[in-house]
């Protein structure tokens, strides 16, 4: 498909690409929607096969983005970067302020914030240029790593849906698999222990897992097994796509709720879960805190605030999974319905 034909598959919209030779910087910022208010989404800085690859994930980042500042009553618009990872040596922060450059110059209608492969310290080299960041630090008037707060608010999801589907009031001895233990599943792990959980984790590098392993008791698997874990609930907590035609039928939980976003390589995938009988929270209600979080910084940051509001996707998760339930539908339908009806609502 040509550019075009991509960006009509999944409703666009905007796409911006950017090149900066002296850094080696190619960014793209996809802006989904901005009926809400400004687009705002995390920058990914990963290695992809090509530029065709970078493109798809941003536009369904950014799809994403706009059902989850909607579904949680953020007034923001969905937007997501990508900048492909250049191989060999390279200034990283250089690289970074480049982008800064970049989203300076669309003048506010994209507000960047943290993402997989990027930190604190690379939203600071932003901000030295642009003020269109979140997560910086403290000091500069932000919050820092938003990590915790997308942990925080998966955790809550989990509480409701074991409340739902498994009738327990606490976490206590639930099993959770949990793939990928990076920025946002290692602080989950911590959430979900210090509640009583036992925990199994895999990850691509196997010094995150034997973290794990070594704070939260964890036992570590192979990557490759994780899928095949006898559990309640499977957390996708690495990148998207972990919901296929090859995995689901490997699951043997009764919950999958993780972090992680685009976890449904295609919406069948969610009928798939809901014909086999596992309760799915639609990653875009579930793994809202971060957003919660970075948003506040636009208006004035107050933890106390933000974390009441993170507190609240327990009850849109449970919401979502018994009007699920009463409409005999997958939950990854009944959300986005009510993200269309959001929308829809602004207009």
């Amino acid at each position: 498909m040509t550019v075009f034909d991509t960006m009509e598959h999944y409703d666009y919209g905007e796409l911006h690409m950017h090149r900066d030779a002296a850094t080696s910087l190619q960014a793209i910022v996809a802006v989904h929607d901005s009926r809400l208010g400004p687009a705002l989404g995390g920058c990914r800085f990963i290695p992809y096969q090509n530029e065709s690859a970078a493109i798809v994930d941003a536009l369904r980042l950014a799809r994403g983005m706009t059902y989850k500042a909607a579904i949680s009553d953020i007034p923001h618009g969905g937007g997501k970067a990508v900048i492909m990872r250049p191989p060999g040596r390279f200034d990283r922060a250089a690289l970074f302020r480049a982008f800064g450059r970049f989203v300076h110059h669309l003048g506010g209608h994209y507000i960047t914030a943290e993402d997989s492969g990027t930190s604190v310290e690379d939203m600071e080299a932003i901000r030295s240029v642009t003020t269109h960041v979140t997560g910086v630090r403290p000091e500069h008037g932000g919050s820092g790593d938003p990590s915790p707060f997308t942990a925080l608010g998966v955790r809550r999801g989990i509480q409701a849906l074991a409340r739902f589907a498994l009738g327990r009031s606490d976490l206590e001895g639930l099993h959770v698999a949990v793939q990928g233990v990076g920025h946002v599943g290692y602080h989950l792990c911590g959430e979900l222990h210090a509640r009583g959980a036992e925990l199994t984790v895999a990850d691509i590098d196997p010094l995150k897992a034997e973290r794990a392993e070594r704070d939260f008791g964890a036992r570590v698997v192979p990557l490759e097994q994780i899928y095949e874990v006898a559990c309640d609930v499977f957390s996708p907590c690495a990148l998207g796509s972990a919901l296929n035609d090859e995995t689901i039928p490997r699951l043997r939980c009764k919950i999958v709720a993780g972090a992680a976003n685009n976890q449904l390589a295609e919406p069948k995938h969610g009928n798939a879960l809901f014909h086999r009988g596992i309760v799915y929270a639609p990653d875009f209600a579930l793994n809202a805190g971060g957003l919660i979080n970075v948003a506040s910084e636009v208006s004035g940051y107050d933890e106390a605030d933000v974390r009441a509001r993170v507190d609240r996707i327990h009850d849109r998760i449970y919401e979502i999974v018994d009007r699920a339930s009463r409409a005999m539908s997958p939950t990854h339908r009944v959300a986005h319905m009510m993200a269309q009806e959001k929308l829809a609502a602004a207009v």
